[in-house]
């Protein structure tokens, strides 16, 4: 297994967790925006572990949360290179080596916000449209080749990323927020980073042979109303 983020303290912290599991792991610090930084990791991983079987672009960032007529350029621009650029690099670097490998399957971490519409963040939702419409366009380029694509659509996983966003949008007391924000799904809770990660699994073992070009919706029935 090979990880790559820019947060090296905790790329190192998971990479020893695996490494006391048991599995074959290392750890690069790759930003995903800049190719020469995803070409040389993607090469040395095929190199490494001998080939390249899946791939799982899951970096993202939230981004500004203000009305689209207030936000930068620059704002917007970090957003998507990140979130949609990164999705694209890494990507294009690993099609060889898939291939190479007689195929294999590419997971693409996207959001119900990929799939629905809401009057915030602006720059992250539009990322992770274009997320959705790479992953299918991807999987009917590459079928011929064995290489299945598709897109994951978490509802609100209780992730730091959430626990920013609720800051950032006034909220004081977190446990309170929590609970708030759990309500929006029928299931009545937010989500836990092992309900995606199960998914991700099954996206990438055989037991998914026949899965590509779709989308895998993860949100206790959040677009389901």
């Amino acid at each position: 297994m090979a990880l790559f983020d820019v947060q090296d303290d905790a790329g190192d912290e998971l990479l020893g967790e695996l490494l006391a599991w048991g599995a074959e792991a290392n750890y690069w610090h790759v930003d995903v925006a800049v190719e020469d930084q995803v070409r040389t990791a993607i090469d040395e991983v095929a190199s490494r572990f001998g080939g390249l079987h899946v791939l799982v672009n899951n970096a993202g960032i939230a981004g500004v949360n203000r009305p689209t007529h207030e936000i930068s350029e620059q704002e917007w621009d970090r957003v998507q290179a990140v979130n949609v650029k990164g999705v694209f690099l890494c990507t294009k670097h690993a099609i060889a080596h898939l291939k190479r490998s007689g195929g294999g399957s590419i997971i693409n971490l996207s959001s119900i916000y990929g799939i629905v519409g809401a009057a915030d963040v602006p720059p992250y939702h539009a990322s992770k449209g274009a997320v959705r419409l790479m992953s299918k366009t991807d999987a009917l380029l590459y079928a011929g080749d064995g290489i299945r694509v598709n897109s994951v659509h978490p509802g609100y996983i209780w992730t730091p990323m959430v626990e920013h966003h609720l800051r950032d949008s006034g909220a004081t007391d977190l446990d309170a927020a929590r609970i708030e924000l759990g309500q929006l799904h029928p299931l009545g809770h937010v989500g836990e980073p092992d309900d995606i990660a199960w998914g991700v699994v099954y996206l990438a073992s055989d037991e998914s042979k026949f899965v590509t070009g779709t989308e895998l919706v993860i949100d206790g029935g959040y677009t389901a109303r």
